[in-house]
């Protein structure tokens, strides 16, 4: 596999909560770290995403948001 963003984070299925038309897929990328993501259906099904499965969050984004209390 070879993308133009530079992070992409190997991690494991940790859950997957189908929707109607959406699926919350998260990644344990590290034990205790986890990044969550929300694609299509579709996706998820072509990807075959399934607990314990290893996978990669790619994150390109020209903006990060941080905040605090």
């Amino acid at each position: 596999m070879e993308i133009s963003a530079r992070n992409a984070l190997k991690g494991t299925v940790k859950k997957v909560v189908p929707g109607a038309v959406n699926t919350e897929v998260t990644l344990e990328v590290a034990p205790g770290v986890e990044v969550t993501a929300i694609i299509t259906k579709s996706s998820a099904d072509r990807l075959s995403l399934a607990e314990g499965k290893e996978a990669y969050a790619v994150i390109k984004a020209s903006d990060v948001i941080l905040a605090v209390d």
